[in-house]
């Protein structure tokens, strides 16, 4: 007859064999992050230099001729009973900048903000840097009425 002897281990070999598969475990998780991380690193397109350089102003002026309103409501106001103009007027005071509506594009405006509240809600023609979608103001001016 067998008889099966259970091995006893002392508290030192306990400590041990936890302690060395703390160590495996830690190293598995380790090598999974690090083959994630690189696998999502090959999936990310390559930046090519005229992408990763910031948008840089165009150098000639532009002029753009839209609605002024606020970089936030853009065409669609969302003040309720208010007028575009002190819809405009109240989102600045909040801390959103003027911006410029033409057709369906929204630029951003930055100077000359005391101009732009006059004009707050009406047609005006700004001349200025182009850097994206800002536009670094030079000059505001109320646009011409368009001929009937």
């Amino acid at each position: 007859m067998i008889v099966k002897r259970a091995v006893q281990l002392q508290p030192n070999q306990k400590r041990g064999l936890l302690m060395k598969t703390r160590t495996v475990v830690n190293t598995i998780a380790f090598l999974t992050l690090s083959t994630m991380l690189m696998a999502a690193q090959m999936q990310m397109p390559a930046s090519t230099p005229e992408k990763s350089k910031p948008a840089e102003a165009s150098s000639a002026p532009k002029t753009l001729t839209g609605t002024v309103s606020d970089s936030m409501c853009g065409a669609h106001h969302m003040e309720k009973g208010k007028s575009a103009a002190e819809c405009t007027r109240d989102c600045v005071k909040k801390g959103t900048k003027y911006a410029l509506v033409v057709g369906k594009k929204v630029y951003t405006l930055d100077g000359h903000e005391a101009e732009l509240d006059k004009l707050a809600g009406e047609r005006a023609t700004v001349k200025g840097s182009l850097m994206g979608e800002m536009v670094m103001v030079e000059s505001v001016a109320a646009a011409k009425k368009m001929a009937k």
